[in-house]
């Protein structure tokens, strides 16, 4: 048996050493990267919220720890920004959203005006949807997209997707893209399965009136 121990050491000596020093690698390469990762996260999504909220100047968190919101059952929490404009006035609210998109997660960055009823617009902040179809939500208005501006100006409630209609009148009704329409109802159930909870937290919070 000892001869079998000490085989077995003999044989396997290097591969246990190598797995050691290989997992000291991984853990000082995702030290040293983790806060350059994070800020990059933070840089993207205070681009993306101020490009929603051009009259925001900076974006503050509106608690110490993110607020616990119930979505499809389980709590989840979100930090909440607040948008401020040069006076230290509420120029609307920002945060990230998460759903189930055609192909992997979808993650928006959404932005609504300062009484919360109206939406200021969604950025993309990760999606893996279909080249040149589902990866249309992805297109800004800047650059003439045509699902994200019907967005603009869209009440905060329960909004709708269908797959004809008029995409220059804002209201509930979203037109989806053709030949996307996974893609177009995903960002649509991500909304509402967010927006309103945050709205009521934040009133129950007493940090929206």
């Amino acid at each position: 048996m000892s001869n079998k121990i000490k085989f077995f050491f003999q044989e396997s000596w290097l591969l246990m050493v190598s797995s050691v020093v290989f997992g000291l690698l991984l853990a000082i390469t995702d030290a040293a990267w983790k806060p350059r990762i994070e800020q990059n996260t933070i840089d993207r999504f205070n681009r993306l919220a101020g490009g929603l909220l051009t009259e925001a100047e900076r974006f503050e968190s509106v608690a110490a720890e993110p607020l616990a919101i119930e979505i499809g059952g389980k709590e989840i929490p979100v930090d909440v920004k607040r948008g401020l404009d040069g006076s230290g006035q509420t120029a609307g609210w920002a945060f990230v959203c998460e759903g189930s998109g055609f192909a992997d997660k979808i993650r928006l960055v959404v932005a609504v005006d300062a009484a919360f009823e109206k939406m200021a617009g969604f950025g993309v902040l990760f999606s893996n949807e279909t080249p040149g179809f589902g990866d249309k939500i992805n297109i800004t208005p800047a650059a003439g997209g045509f699902y994200q501006p019907q967005f603009i100006g869209a009440p905060v409630g329960t909004l709708t997707l269908t797959k004809s209609g008029d995409a220059a009148v804002i209201d509930a009704e979203i037109v989806a893209i053709s030949g996307a329409t996974v893609s177009s109802q995903a960002v649509v159930t991500t909304l509402n399965a967010w927006m309103v909870p945050i709205k009521e937290k934040l009133k129950a919070e007493g940090l929206l009136k």
